[in-house]
């Protein structure tokens, strides 16, 4: 019969107190603040804070403050007669609804399209054809604009597309390359199981398309959405040279003109900068959240 000597609590409680220790020092290490990463962040966030602070405040000064040469100062009093003035001068909700107008299309519009696009290729990626077209749409995203500018001003005017109508139609093919890219690395991440019993059910290629996938693409369609509302937005190359009429200029454009026209009233093309922001601003804030979880889950599922 063998007899085992007992366990000294000194050295259990000993090693459990060293244990713990070394726990909470590990944790702490982990927890520890990254000094030159967070300092850069720090810069990072000053160069977008510091002209937004800058644009709101002066566009709430009277026009004498705005020149007294000292940009950092509240306004005293406040004034509005900069939007005002800005929103008479540059007919503001003319340019407001073409700008919605041309940003709506591009939006519905890339996504559509794109999810379609998407869907091809990567329920197909097996076929040469479907292959080798994702990878003409991703050589497509080394063709910026100004270096087609000629052609696509030749032939837009030619099929009378010299208008808002045309300028939406452009910024979906060139927000589609970007768009797809984003939605097939999503797709995969579907299995397609889920399609295969829908078939099995007797459903349709475009049912399974329409009642299946494209409500799994949600939050990647709120990521591509906002991308493209905001290249739509605050382009100004484009409509620039496409649209013909200085009627149916959207608001980049038109703030180029003013400030051109007017250029010493600085409150009120600071006031009209933050009319024009103010709009994409809000989107942001309001579908960021969904913005990311698109991005999240088409990388890492």
């Amino acid at each position: 019969m063998t007899i085992q000597a007992p366990l000294n609590p000194g050295t259990t409680k000993t090693g459990s107190i060293r244990s713990v220790d070394a726990d909470r020092t590990a944790a702490r290490r982990g927890s520890g603040s990254n000094w030159p990463v967070t300092i850069v962040l720090i810069i990072c966030a000053l160069s977008v804070l510091v002209p937004l602070y800058v644009t709101v405040t002066m566009a709430f000064k009277t026009t004498a403050q705005s020149v007294d040469g000292n940009a950092f100062s509240l306004p005293a009093p406040f004034s509005v007669d900069g939007f005002v003035q800005a929103w008479q001068l540059t007919d503001f909700p003319r340019a407001f609804g073409v700008s919605v107008l041309v940003a709506a299309i591009t939006v519905v519009g890339t996504i559509l399209l794109a999810s379609f696009t998407a869907y091809a290729i990567a329920r197909n990626w097996d076929r040469r054809l479907f292959r080798w077209s994702f990878f003409y749409l991703l050589a497509a995203m080394f063709l910026p604009f100004p270096v087609l500018a000629l052609s696509q001003v030749k032939l837009t005017g030619l099929a009378h597309l010299d208008n808002p109508i045309g300028v939406a139609i452009l910024h979906v093919m060139f927000q589609l390359s970007f768009s797809v890219l984003l939605f097939t690395a999503f797709l995969r991440s579907i299995p397609a199981e889920l399609e295969e019993s829908a078939r099995i059910d007797g459903a349709s290629t475009g049912q399974v398309f329409w009642r299946l996938v494209f409500p799994l693409l949600a939050p990647m369609s709120a990521t591509v959405g906002i991308f493209a509302f905001l290249a739509s937005w605050n382009d100004f190359v484009m409509p620039s040279l496409i649209t013909s009429d200085p009627a149916l200029q959207t608001l980049p454009v038109l703030q180029q003109m003013f400030q051109t026209q007017f250029s010493n009233n600085y409150n009120v093309s600071f006031a009209s900068y933050l009319m024009a922001m103010a709009p994409a601003i809000i989107v942001y804030l309001i579908t960021q959240r969904w913005v990311m979880a698109g991005v999240t889950q088409g990388a890492i599922k």
